[in-house]
């Protein structure tokens, strides 16, 4: 099925752009950088002080799914693109049938990456954890029968782990990558007890 492969494509002439820059700097996307963490750390932290800054549960639900919404859309359509070069989407053909497609940028042909290492741990590092956080939350608030707030911990493990499921995707390729990847990686970890 060629819907599970990943696909190699220029992304709107990023390479070109990239080439432009100084290649001196080690962030050279400080703004998405930010803006890739800002909208997940602002969620937390909302969620964790919101009982404390004031008594009303939809201003703070509000809050918190406004951020999860913006998170999820900058991650997914601006800072996956500039800081990996990794994309994804769904796309329905005239058939009406959806497909899914995962994208990874090109290497140029001289090698250069378009992304720097500091920007990828930045991303990895803010896609794998904070969706981490928002399942310890969902257990928190299941055990402590807080209800109320189960839904907005369910959003923030909705919105968040699609991102990173979409970006593992691209980043490893189809289905069958991704089985063989984990085994792998299982395998090894037993080996090496």
């Amino acid at each position: 099925d060629s819907n599970d492969d990943t696909e190699d494509v220029s992304l709107f002439d990023a390479d070109d752009e990239v080439s432009r820059r100084s290649k001196k700097s080690k962030i050279r996307h400080p703004v998405a950088s930010f803006f890739h963490l800002f909208f997940r750390v602002s969620a937390i932290v909302v969620y964790l002080l919101c009982e404390l800054l004031t008594s009303s549960f939809i201003a703070c639900m509000v809050t918190i799914i406004l951020l999860l919404s913006c998170d999820f859309w900058a991650v997914k359509n601006v800072t996956g693109r500039l800081m990996v070069g990794l994309r994804w989407w769904n796309q329905v053909d005239d058939d009406g049938r959806s497909h899914w497609v995962f994208e990874a940028r090109k290497v140029s042909a001289q090698g250069n990456k378009a992304s720097s290492e500091a920007e990828s741990r930045i991303f990895w590092l803010g896609l794998i954890t904070c969706p981490m956080i928002w399942v310890i939350f969902a257990f928190s608030a299941l055990f402590s029968f807080k209800v109320k707030w189960l839904a907005v911990v369910v959003m923030g493990v909705v919105l968040q782990g699609a991102n990173l499921y979409g970006y593992i995707r691209c980043k490893v390729g189809s289905r069958k990558n991704l089985t063989r990847m984990a085994t792998s990686y299982l395998g090894k970890q037993f080996l090496r007890q």
